[in-house]
């Protein structure tokens, strides 16, 4: 049973953001500071479609994309993510779903000769965040870089 009624649920779960959340704000300034010009995936098309998974940012000029996850949507394995105690079958192959999908996503990215760099929000929230500026440093060089995709989470405490 839930602890809020279904209304204060409601208004709840529309304030979460698919976009425009604040890790991605703070990868997406500090990458334009180190003049790293980028698209907005939501709306980016290449060969007049969209990319899979809709990446949150895509750098054409290197054929590399960044997704930045939240911990909890995606089921990232760190202190961050923990699985809801009500609605369980609800909630499991809804994020479970979610997971899946970022792997088929990643695959055809990847056919399609796209690299793909994923920022965990770990990396940059909670007890193992790691200064902003590395995670963008280490975003940088990757994306100047020809390296194969990665990603990039909290560190190790």
């Amino acid at each position: 049973m839930d602890i809020v009624d279904r209304e204060k649920r409601s208004q709840m779960m529309a304030g979460i953001r698919g976009q425009d959340t604040r890790p991605e704000k703070i990868i997406r300034s500090g990458l334009h500071r180190l003049g790293l010009r980028h698209r907005l995936g939501s709306s980016y098309k290449w060969q007049g479609k969209r990319l899979p998974g809709r990446p949150d940012l895509v750098f054409p000029k290197y054929r590399a994309v960044i997704q930045v996850n939240g911990c909890f949507w995606h089921c990232h394995g760190c202190h961050l993510f923990k699985w809801p105690s009500s609605r369980e079958a609800f909630w499991r192959k809804k994020l479970e779903g979610n997971a899946e999908r970022d792997v088929r996503n990643l695959k055809n990215l990847e056919q399609c000769g796209w690299r793909v760099l994923t920022i965990w929000e770990c990396a940059l929230k909670g007890k193992t965040r790691a200064p902003s500026e590395e995670v963008i440093f280490f975003a940088a060089d990757w994306i100047r870089s020809d390296a194969p995709s990665t990603s990039i989470g909290g560190l190790k405490v």
